[in-house]
């Protein structure tokens, strides 16, 4: 078990799951469920504190970085996030009416509770601990608390620790819960089937948007932008494999080198930061996934409510761990006080944004390739301008 990718044990945690709910075998299902209630609970301990470890030492860490070039590449990245968000919307709207209307009603059937539960009050709130990293973030850049970076970075490194070494091994677990029980009531054919088919529509909605991204970037820089697809394809069958945009950043780096007419310092500023603040394909997923969640429960979001969901999405996830599912643990903080998740509801959101989390994360990636083609055209024309003063 220790050799399988975090997916493969997803795969066995949901299988086995349904096999002891479609039994019927009510004392284990009753040890899933209690299991899956107090993960819950530590769940829910925990998100402020993956809220204050990423997104303070993120922010302050990009002040490192500052430069002109450092604005355009996030801004550039930030704004290719919003559209991906939106366009996660639009297609996900599209079709929620028939995956939900068509697809059939749940059957809600026979109930099992947990032999007990424990409750464990989370040290601060979501929108506390939002606000205080924001805070503690922008203002050790400002006074260049370089003490303070290293204390929250050392922070950031024991809250990795926690979920590479407790949550993602126990997950498979949590997830057997959810769908053991989900198969005792009944409901588990419908609901398998709603997320099949949003699991083809997130990664048919990431290719699309791939080409949109290379579409513009070929328009403004006046490439072929299939010569940059092909360099690029290493890098997405690598973010496929590790699940994790920073594990990536080698073959990325490497293969924007391979790009016609990149500057290889520049290739070296993109990737990195890329991998920290370009997020359009997780952000494609984690919006078209909550919508689905959302719909199960018969609840619709209009534009209005989730756009502001998806402009803090862009901020939040800055820096989010380099580790699989990192996006998802930074972004539930989001989902439970802008959409109103509850914690089941996130627990089924965690399970349904990993097992598409390597399709988001290598769109991620390969979106990258658009954004230095981008970056590279600005500070060309830019260093063109200092030659030429210079010269004057």
């Amino acid at each position: 078990m220790k050799k399988l990718g975090l997916l493969p044990k997803l795969l066995i945690g949901i299988a086995l799951g349904i096999l002891i709910g479609l039994i019927g075998f009510t004392p284990l299902t009753r040890v899933l469920v209690t299991f899956s209630g107090l993960f819950r609970n530590f769940l829910s301990y925990i998100i402020p504190l993956i809220i204050i470890g990423f997104i303070v030492p993120g922010i302050a860490d990009l002040g490192g970085k500052a430069g002109k070039l450092l604005g355009i590449t996030v801004a550039i990245a930030y704004i290719s996030t919003l559209l991906a968000g939106i366009w996660g919307w639009a297609g996900a709207s599209a079709f929620m009416p028939f995956l939900v209307g068509e697809l059939g009603e749940v059957y809600e059937g026979r109930t099992v509770e947990a032999f007990f539960s424990i409750e464990i009050a989370p040290i601060m709130g979501i929108m506390t601990a939002l606000i205080t990293s924001f805070i503690l973030g922008i203002g050790i850049n400002a006074v260049k608390g370089n003490v303070l970076l290293g204390a929250f970075q050392e922070f950031q490194g024991i809250i990795k620790k926690v979920i590479e070494n407790v949550f993602l091994p126990l997950l498979p677990f949590h997830i057997a819960g959810i769908f053991a029980e989900m198969a005792y009531s009944g409901e588990i054919a419908h609901t398998l089937l709603v997320y099949g088919v949003v699991f083809l529509l997130t990664i048919s909605l990431d290719y699309f948007y791939i080409a949109f991204q290379y579409l513009v970037a070929s328009i403004y820089t006046k490439q072929s932008p299939f010569q940059t697809i092909k360099k690029m394809i290493p890098a997405y069958t690598t973010a496929l494999g590790t699940q994790s945009s920073a594990a990536t950043i080698p073959v990325t780096t490497k293969c924007m080198k391979e790009i016609d007419n990149i500057d290889d310092e520049v290739a070296e500023f993109v990737a990195p930061l890329g991998a920290s603040t370009h997020l359009s394909g997780s952000t494609i997923t984690l919006v078209s996934c909550a919508i689905a969640v959302l719909a199960l429960d018969g609840i619709s979001l209009s534009f209005g409510q989730l756009f502001p969901f998806i402009m803090m999405l862009g901020v939040t996830m800055v820096a989010a761990p380099g580790v699989p599912g990192g996006a998802i643990m930074a972004a539930l903080g989001l989902l439970e006080t802008m959409l109103g998740f509850t914690e089941a509801q996130m627990s089924v959101m965690i399970a349904i944004y990993i097992a598409q989390d390597s399709f988001g994360t290598a769109a991620n990636v390969f979106g990258d390739g658009a954004v230095v083609m981008i970056v590279n055209k600005i500070a060309g024309k830019d260093k063109k301008k200092k030659e030429i003063a210079e010269a004057a």
